[in-house]
């Protein structure tokens, strides 16, 4: 996270909260499933395989519709080159306004399937050589880091090394607050406003890599 300039780190830091604005809305609007925390999904299929099959299929719906998007936002990434971010936060933005349509259209469950595709592309906007270099919708590893860190630091070495992941889960979970309060007034027309703000950290990536 270091390694990435100012302006990349703020982009990073605006997708973690449009991942927790998603997942709020997601997880109300679905009853405690997620759209962009698979391994919550993961456990919801353990589970619903005990349990539940309607739970297990739908859940295993979902982790298939994310990995899908992972596929999809790499592909369009490797494909765009140099401007590999702001094209894959545009396919991000056109999927959750697809998915915000087709809820609008009553069509709720492949809504909630292309949103998680969504979610899936969002994780390839900082892919390097075939590896994610920052988690976006996955917290536990940036708080895996934070400790890390703060051990570091105990041990004398990296001051404020931890801060960076710190502020990556204070996004999401600032983003996930402002979701739940959305939705009273939203619902999943929250989709809608999602989208936008992808759209606008499009337009900021386009930016950096044009002074890049």
């Amino acid at each position: 996270m270091r390694s990435f300039d100012r302006g990349n780190q703020a982009l990073a830091t605006g997708l973690a909260g449009l991942a927790g604005f998603v997942d709020a809305t997601g997880f109300i609007a679905t009853g405690g499933f997620f759209l962009s925390f698979m391994s919550g999904n993961s456990t919801r299929l353990g589970v619903g395989l005990f349990g539940s099959a309607g739970h297990a299929a739908f859940a295993a719906s979902v982790i298939g519709s994310f990995v899908i998007g992972v596929m999809a936002g790499t592909l369009v990434g490797r494909a765009a080159g140099r401007w590999h971010r702001p094209v894959v936060l545009l396919f991000l933005a056109g999927a959750l306004a697809l998915a915000a349509g087709l809820a609008a259209a009553g069509a709720l469950p492949l809504g909630f399937l292309v949103t998680a595709l969504a979610m899936g592309s969002e994780n390839t906007v900082f892919e390097a050589d075939g590896e994610v270099r920052i988690s976006l919708t996955y917290m536990t590893g940036n708080l895996v880091k934070v400790g890390q860190r703060l051990a570091g630091v105990m041990l004398g070495r990296g001051r404020w090394d931890w801060a960076p992941f710190l502020t990556l889960w204070l996004a999401m979970v600032g983003g996930a607050v402002a979701g739940a309060a959305a939705w009273p007034r939203l619902g999943l027309g929250g989709l809608w406003l999602a989208a936008a703000i992808a759209a606008g950290l499009a337009l900021a990536s386009w930016r950096i890599e044009s002074r890049a």
